[in-house]
């Protein structure tokens, strides 16, 4: 299937590293121009130089970014449509890690800074960001914007990583009826525990607080999932890329999940 993304703009926040520099990959063999974006330079141009290394036929860019701050968001946003000639696709995908500094806490020992901080950088950085970019979308009449947020939305033991998830999936459905009759369609992806660059500390953190081998807490990690392993960053970026193409014209407003499927959960 062509997704008819040759030639598409696409910027990436959290683009260096994880689910973030998969997904620019993924759009750049499709043919798109990438802007990958996120706090760290030296992170980013090592990134961009893997990403150029792979021969895809699209460009990549780099701007620095701090979806925490608002006139980093607009410097960084027009740094991309100047250096790419405009913004077609946003990915969302700039968050601190784990939902807060510290790893998961109740909520009763969830403090006011780390609560507001997961929320700023990821849910009102998500409408920063989107705030500067729809008004081109706008009047090109066309445009994707997919929030990458987590299955954390639909389960506790993570106060933080639990709210800000659903504030992005509320931010995703309020855009999408706001934007669809200007041809933006907005998704959000919720994908579940993923293998990326940091899943063996993660995997050796499990262990350690569950008193476990890494082995066996990486066999309790893939147990809730219908196919018997984590997903892999690849394959959050591929469902992706095509959320952020053409093709994926009759979805809007909507969750999609990537996750290999939580066994037992029913969700319509």
């Amino acid at each position: 299937m062509d997704l008819q993304l040759t030639g598409k703009r696409a910027l990436v926040t959290g683009g260096s590293r994880g689910i973030g520099l998969r997904i620019a990959r993924a759009l750049l063999a499709e043919g798109a121009h990438v802007a990958i974006a996120a706090r760290d330079t030296e992170r980013l141009a090592k990134a961009a130089a893997e990403l150029s290394a792979l021969g895809h036929p699209g460009r990549i860019v780099t701007v620095r970014i701090d979806t925490g701050d608002d006139e980093s968001v607009r410097a960084a946003t027009q740094s991309a449509r100047d250096q790419l000639g405009g913004i077609d696709i946003l990915i969302n995908n700039a968050a601190v890690p784990g939902g807060g500094k510290g790893g998961p806490a109740s909520p009763s020992q969830t403090t006011d800074q780390e609560f507001v901080d997961a929320v700023n950088v990821k849910v009102v950085g998500y409408l920063r960001t989107a705030r500067a970019v729809v008004p081109g979308m706008i009047a090109q009449g066309w445009g994707r914007i997919v929030n990458i947020s987590g299955l954390a939305a639909r389960h506790s033991g993570n106060f933080v990583a639990t709210a800000r998830n659903i504030g992005v999936a509320a931010l995703t459905k309020n855009l999408a009826d706001e934007l669809g009759r200007h041809g933006i369609n907005v998704t959000v992806v919720h994908p579940g525990a993923t293998v990326t660059e940091r899943t063996p500390q993660l995997t050796a953190d499990a262990a350690e607080s569950w008193g476990v081998t890494p082995e066996e807490a990486e066999r309790r990690l893939a147990a809730n999932t219908a196919i018997g392993r984590a997903v892999t960053a690849e394959e959050v970026a591929d469902v992706v890329t095509f959320l952020a193409s053409p093709r994926s014209v009759a979805i809007t407003g909507d969750a999609v999940t990537v996750g290999g499927g939580v066994v037992g959960a029913i969700h319509y």
